[in-house]
């Protein structure tokens, strides 16, 4: 069996606060991206994703958007699950 892999990532975007609301604005059209929380030109955003690279792929298109002055990765989480079925096996004996 093979197993599928879903990365997760969140990120932090600075912008001058002038730029805030168009950025969000951009962020939230981009696909797998979802911003969380945004103030006083700091946001927050989770990515999603089939890979680091697609992660971080989506990263530079961030830090390319006008009104950005940084796009700085904070957290990855990888989620795996086997292909080709579920098992219910326990260890307990």
């Amino acid at each position: 069996m093979s197993e599928a892999r879903h990365h997760i990532s969140s990120a932090v975007i600075v912008t001058r606060q002038a730029d805030e609301q168009a950025v969000v604005a951009l962020l939230a059209s981009m696909s797998d991206v979802e911003v969380h929380a945004h103030e006083r030109g700091k946001i927050v955003v989770v990515i999603e994703g089939a890979s680091t690279g697609a992660l971080g792929n989506c990263l530079q298109r961030i830090s390319d958007l006008p009104g950005v002055v940084a796009a700085n990765m904070v957290f990855e989480h990888i989620e795996t699950e086997e292909t080709g079925g579920y098992d219910c096996r326990t260890d307990a004996a």
